[in-house]
């Protein structure tokens, strides 16, 4: 075969290999990815080119990838544009040079149909090829096809080969470290990885592997649910049904399509890896988008995909910019503007999702001060406070959702009574705060419900960002109406009985960090004593376990509230008073066990707030056999 030239590829360096293999791409396995993405490309192109009747059509534009296990080859075949000997040359052997460039500027097309620069991409063919062949032949003239040859050394070949269409065919001689290429399961993953979505068929052996049309390429009101949720379980298999999804389409002041899902989070989202996919034309390019999305939406899935977000020469990381960050803003926006029709059109399901939605609203509002204007109207809370089941068109507050009910911060104020004075009153554990929640719900206040992680850091924002709130844990202080204020009467040594209970308190813990305090409370059902946590104290210890990594406990410093009005208290001050001194120690037994029941009476208070720590529990349990073994002795 008569050889046509032969030469020396103009590099600005010695060997580019070596830079393709460990600067240049960080995988080997996206050669795939790009020789498709060329040949793609390569059609694109014919049809252009077509258009303007520079030459043939052709038939279908496909993509065949074949695979010669003797000769150890992999081949990837297209019936695109071709090149001429001079293309070659230009576009093969100065690799500085990119081919996608001057054909836009001939035709003048916007980028969108040309994934990639054929040059760089081409060569990174040697990543896993000892010896590359390209068998080229031009649609857009009568030139005849020719071969080029690398064996991966500066230096090439160019001889006359045989070719019937048009098209190009890659010819990769793999290495033997890397016969994993000529697996036709290994050539299928990465095809449906890659490039699945590629807007042309992709054969492997005849086979027909890609999917193509692309669903966020669609017109949204053309796409049924099922098609949106059938792509979900494509996408992210065995994860059941994505809770809703948000349609992103614009064209500027960038080219974006994309559709992005919120998943049923079951348990603490991965606010870190992020699980969204990024595609540029169709082509696959990395799950690693952190410079795309705003933190608070890396837990999102889907695909966002879009030719206007720089990468590096690769196409396999991002590079920050303005637009990078614009698409952020975009995609945060497009993302509330989702939730706001959501909850006005659908108010009830809104509700039923809002456990999955709150921490990414929440989150992205401390973190993003445009999201959280966006969405400020949107938060919501659990709310004591019955349903509302009158609309007059508007939506609904509070919103029902089976046995619960939701609540924005301004239906919770507007229900709110003068003397509140915009404190919004909260629990974040029903059944540990249950006596303070009891006492507060039975006289008629409402109290929203709060999640521990997040919201010890958002009820703060709030306070913050809103300087008329003022948010109180039920446990954390009682106001006068919840007390009896009923004047007490003194016995014959002038004290009351709540300074005679709170003397015996004070003589049974035998602890100066506790505060006793004794009140009489209101309702039938107000329990006999409970443990009070100043707010500030509180938040500041909830703090220092955030910091530390562990779970709040019960800090040292704490307010024991005792209900004189309570029977059980009530009989244990007629134990004290009845005591009589019996013994030369100055304590009778019926002192004892006053003070015992006292000390028991503490107990159930920090048990109900978990205070007991895991190592106090059978000091409780012990003390608990005692005093039941003297009540007894007293009943006989």
């Amino acid at each position: 075969m008569t050889v046509l030239e032969e030469g020396q590829i103009q590099i600005h360096t010695e060997n580019i290999f070596p830079i393709i293999k460990k600067a240049v791409y960080s995988g080997h396995e996206v050669f795939l990815r790009e020789l498709v993405s060329n040949g793609v490309d390569a059609i694109s192109k014919r049809r252009m080119a077509a258009m303007a009747g520079d030459c043939a059509e052709g038939e279908e534009g496909v993509i065949d990838i074949k695979i010669d296990r003797e000769a150890m080859t992999l081949t990837i075949s297209d019936n695109g544009i071709g090149m001429t000997t001079d293309e070659v040359k230009k576009y093969i052997n100065q690799v500085a040079f990119s081919s996608a460039e001057d054909f836009l500027e001939k035709y003048k097309q916007e980028s969108d149909g040309i994934i990639g620069h054929f040059g760089l991409g081409f060569y990174s063919s040697f990543m896993v090829s000892k010896h590359v062949e390209l068998v080229t032949k031009s649609a857009c003239s009568e030139s005849k096809a020719i071969r080029w040859s690398c064996d991966g050394s500066p230096r090439f070949n160019i001889q006359e080969a045989e070719r019937n269409e048009a098209g190009t065919d890659v010819i990769l001689h793999l290495m033997d470290e890397e016969l994993e290429y000529i697996e036709p399961s290994r050539i299928r993953t990465l095809i449906t990885k890659y490039c699945d979505f590629m807007p042309i068929e992709v054969k492997l052996e005849g086979e027909s592997i890609n999917k193509r049309n692309p669903l966020w390429r669609r017109n949204p009101r053309e796409i049924t649910d099922q098609e949106y949720i059938e792509l979900y379980n494509y996408l992210y298999p065995f994860q059941g049904d994505p809770l809703l999804w948000v349609h992103l389409n614009t064209d500027y002041p960038y080219n974006l399509q994309g559709i992005l899902y919120f998943p049923r989070i079951g348990g603490r989202a991965d606010w870190e890896k992020g699980e969204i996919k990024l595609y540029c034309n169709q082509v696959f390019v990395s799950d690693s988008i952190k410079e795309v999305v705003p933190h608070y939406l890396l837990p999102l899935r889907g695909v966002i995909d879009s030719p206007d977000i720089p990468l590096n020469v690769s196409r396999s990381a991002l590079q920050t910019d303005r637009r990078v960050r614009s698409i952020g803003n975009f995609v945060a926006k497009k993302v509330a503007d989702r939730l706001r029709g959501l909850k006005a059109d659908q108010p009830l399901f809104y509700a039923e999702a809002w456990d999955a939605l709150a921490p990414f609203v929440k989150i992205g509002s401390m973190e993003d001060e445009k999201f959280a204007d966006q969405v400020a109207d949107l938060i919501m809370f659990g709310t004591t406070a019955l349903a509302s089941t009158e609309t007059d068109g508007d939506t609904p507050d509070p919103i029902p959702c089976g046995e619960k009910a939701f609540t924005t911060l301004s239906g919770y104020q507007s229900r709110l009574s003068t003397e509140a004075n915009n404190r919004i009153l909260y629990c974040t554990d029903e059944v540990a705060q249950a006596s303070a929640l009891s006492l507060w719900t039975s006289q008629g206040a409402e109290i929203l419900k709060t999640e521990t992680f997040i919201d010890s850091q958002f009820l703060p924002w709030l306070e913050a960002r809103h300087n008329d709130l003022r948010f109180q844990r039920v446990d954390a202080e009682l106001d006068d109406t919840l007390k009896d204020d009923k004047p007490e009467l003194t016995d014959q040594e002038g004290e009351t009985k709540s300074e005679s209970l709170r003397t015996l308190m004070k003589q049974a813990l035998n602890n100066d960090k506790v505060t006793i305090q004794v009140q009489a409370l209101k309702g039938d059902n107000a329990p006999p004593a409970m443990i009070l946590l100043p707010e500030q104290m509180r938040r500041m210890n909830d703090l220092g376990a955030l910091m530390d990594q562990r779970l709040p406990g019960l800090p040292e410093h704490h307010v024991l509230l005792v209900n004189r009005r309570h029977p059980l208290v009530e009989g244990l001050l007629k134990l004290k008073s009845g005591s009589v001194l019996v013994s030369t120690s100055g304590v009778s037994p019926t002192e004892t066990l006053a003070q015992g029941l006292a000390r028991h009476l503490y107990d159930m208070a920090r048990l109900g707030v978990g205070g007991l720590e895991p190592n106090e529990l059978a000091g409780f349990q012990s003390r608990s056999a005692v005093l039941m073994g003297q009540l007894m002795d007293r009943a006989f």
